[in-house]
């Protein structure tokens, strides 16, 4: 059988630990590993249980979200950790620094179980979780806070294809929205896309997200 998930809870509010803990013990292929309710108590106790994902709220005491996810996913780090980041979307204009921190992905905290689930699942895996509503919405609101960055390299190592489709990814679309647009298939996004994360020594489609902010490529 295959081991299963080991996430790590980090939530301030007891209730809401208490909610997601339920929600993921009872799935057989998921498992707590421990929960908390600081950003500093979150690095010291993924050290010690070494989860598979790290659920993070962003506001909290002792150490706040982004700061505990830097140490956690930064650049760096030796033994990084998955992060899925879990919102207040209303409040936290700080979730792009999340990203940046290292964040795999973000959810809403009002976001239905199965998308908790599904998340966990897909930063597990590897994979990015951006959804791509969410992306529009929050990426479009505090787009003019990410200024393109001072020391920009002389020229982006892509094709034009390969930028058309950062600035699509940039724009919140799936790759089946990306396919759609293009007139291309899915297999061929997805290509596509694997090639502009090595190219530019990106991880996930988080990073080529901030990575087009900050170069400029859209606004």
């Amino acid at each position: 059988m295959t081991a299963p998930i080991r996430v790590l809870i980090c939530d301030d509010q007891v209730l809401i630990r208490t909610g997601l803990s339920t929600i993921i013990d009872a799935q057989p292929d998921l498992e707590v590993a421990g929960e908390c309710g600081d950003g500093q108590t979150a690095v010291d106790l993924a050290a010690k249980v070494r989860p598979d994902v790290v659920v993070m709220d962003i506001r909290m005491p002792v150490l706040d979200g982004i700061a505990a996810t830097r140490l956690l996913a930064g650049a760096g780090v030796a033994h990084p950790v998955k992060v899925l980041v879990v919102t207040t979307f209303n409040l936290d204009e700080y979730v792009y620094e999340a990203l940046r921190a290292g964040a795999s992905g973000f959810l809403l905290k009002d976001a239905p179980p199965d998308r908790l689930l599904h998340g966990i699942r897909t930063v597990a895996a590897g994979a990015a979780l951006l959804d791509p509503e969410v992306t529009r919405q929050l990426v479009g609101r505090y787009a003019a806070r990410i200024r393109p960055t001072e020391d920009k390299s002389p020229g982006i190592p892509l094709t034009p294809r390969e930028l058309e489709v950062l600035r699509l990814i940039a724009d919140g679309l799936s790759n089946n929205e990306i396919a759609a647009s293009l007139v291309i298939s899915r297999e061929t996004v997805k290509t596509f896309v694997s090639r502009i994360l090595t190219k530019l020594g990106l991880r996930d489609r988080v990073q080529a997200v901030v990575y087009a902010y900050r170069q400029g490529l859209v606004s």
